[in-house]
């Protein structure tokens, strides 16, 4: 399956309805108080980029995001696919993506916060087969049983 990935605004239709299905998925996995999701608006903001992948048809089936916390710190965010095309690598291209930006723009360390138990495996083998290891928690995360955190050091690359 060919697919096209670009940055796109998450103010259209099709996206939003990613963004549900994204909340959907997630609703069932932890409790409310540990789901730390951005809204479409949210990502709309300009600290935040969200790279959109499209099959051959152009629907929209995955996506993923860099929100910058400065010049110092990139974190991971809304990263999903449909069930449809998991196991096709398009959350690695999208990862890729996302890593890539975050190297353009100088950022040491890439992070992100996700969820825990069996919903989450796939997302957390993604994440580590990439390079991301586990850490302890990062800005206002709180530590709870229901939170992992990853990080990729990206300036340990200039280093070696």
């Amino acid at each position: 399956m060919a697919i096209s990935i670009a940055v796109e605004t998450p103010l259209q239709d099709d996206v939003r309805a990613l963004v549900a299905r994204l909340n959907d998925h997630l609703l069932p996995l932890s409790p409310l108080e540990f789901q730390f999701k951005m809204s479409v608006e949210q990502m709309a903001d300009s600290d935040t980029t969200l790279f959109v992948a499209r099959d051959e048809s152009g629907a929209a089936v995955g996506m993923g995001a860099l929100k910058a916390h400065g010049p110092e710190l990139g974190e991971v965010k809304r990263m999903f696919t449909v069930p449809e095309v998991r196991g096709q690598r398009v959350g690695r291209q999208l990862l890729e993506r996302i890593v890539e930006l975050a190297r353009e723009r100088g950022m040491p360390v890439v992070m992100l916060e996700t969820g825990t138990g069996d919903g989450m495996l796939e997302a957390h083998r993604l994440y580590e087969r990439y390079g991301f290891v586990s850490r302890g928690p990062f800005l206002d995360y709180p530590d709870s049983e229901w939170s992992a955190f990853f990080e990729l050091r990206l300036d340990a690359e200039k280093a070696a």
